[in-house]
């Protein structure tokens, strides 16, 4: 089993968690106040989705081999 998969699979779960705990809090200026008003959830959600993605992918890239 390439171990890709559940890698990708995991930071695919965790990065929409994310990105949509960071969508719903998008309008809580004090909550981002420490972050000088960035949504560290919304843009840490969107980086570990495409990280999971480009595993998924190489996964299945692989197992077409």
């Amino acid at each position: 089993m390439d171990l890709r998969l559940p890698i990708g699979g995991l930071f695919l779960a965790l990065g929409a968690i994310l990105g949509v705990y960071g969508l719903i809090t998008n309008g809580d200026t004090a909550m981002y106040e420490r972050s000088g008003g960035l949504n560290i959830n919304l843009v840490w959600g969107g980086v570990m989705l495409v990280f999971g993605s480009i595993f998924y992918g190489l996964a299945q890239r692989a197992a077409r081999r």
